[in-house]
C-alpha cells in the first residue's frame, strides 16, 4: 500500500499537470476531488509510486467528459 505522502505528492502533480493543459479549470475545482478520490482507489488496489499514481491521475481527469463535470 502506497503511503499518504505518495498519494498527496501523485495527486498534486496530476493536478498542476491538468490545469497547465487546461488553464480554464480552477484550482478548487471539483475534479479535484474526483481525482483524490480515483487515486485513493488505486492506491488500495495495488502499490504505484509517485509517478505512475500521477499518470494514473492525468489519464483519468483526461478521459472525464467535460460538461458531465
Amino acid at each position: 500500500m502506497v503511503d499518504e505522502a505518495v498519494l498527496r505528492n501523485a495527486a498534486e502533480t496530476a493536478w498542476t499537470v491538468y490545469r497547465a493543459r487546461h488553464p480554464d479549470v480552477g484550482a478548487h475545482d471539483s475534479l479535484r476531488c474526483l481525482l483524490e478520490r480515483h487515486l485513493h482507489r488505486r492506491r488500495e488496489e495495488r502499490e504505484s509510486d509517485t509517478e505512475e499514481l500521477a499518470s494514473f491521475g492525468i489519464a483519468y481527469l483526461d478521459g472525464l467528459p467535460r460538461d458531465e463535470c
